[in-house]
């Protein structure tokens, strides 16, 4: 099969999730595991088949999840109530798995950047009470780092 084909058939694979995600986060507070985790292995999958060095990507997909399983943890023991979700952690794995370990402060940093964007674009009365899915922002910059790294570098 040729390449290209492949690589534009992972793209849009990796954005169709990435809303279908987005949508279900948004609506349920859910990141389900029969999206992510399949997401994850096609990410690895795709950059196999495309001979590209898969370390970066199999690291990223472990260091996505350990490090946003950390903050979720870290956060429960400290306010004794949830902040993260596991399933943000394995989108942020997803993520890693897509677009390498090295993208992966950038892919908190614009997520982290929308959402707070978000939030202080609330009336004040609402941000005090204000429940925010984090999946519709994480996945958004998941897609600019994919798009930035695959089709304009």
């Amino acid at each position: 099969m040729n390449l290209v084909v492949i690589e534009w058939s992972g793209a849009f694979a990796l954005l169709g999730a990435l809303v279908w995600l987005s949508v279900i986060d948004w609506r349920t507070f859910r990141l389900p595991n029969i999206l992510t985790k399949p997401m994850i292995a096609l990410g690895l999958i795709y950059h196999y088949i495309l001979s590209v060095d898969l370390y970066p990507c199999i690291l990223g997909a472990i260091l996505g999840y350990a490090v946003f399983w950390g903050v979720e943890t870290a956060y429960r023991i400290i306010r004794k109530r949830d902040g993260l979700g596991r399933g943000d952690a394995k989108l942020l794995a997803l993520g890693g798995a897509w677009c390498g370990a090295i993208t992966l402060p950038f892919i908190i940093l614009i997520a982290s950047a929308t959402a707070l964007f978000y939030i202080l674009s609330r009336p004040k009365e609402q941000r005090d009470s204000l429940k925010l899915p984090f999946g519709p922002f994480l996945s958004a910059a998941i897609a600019l780092t994919f798009i930035v790294l695959k089709f304009l570098t």
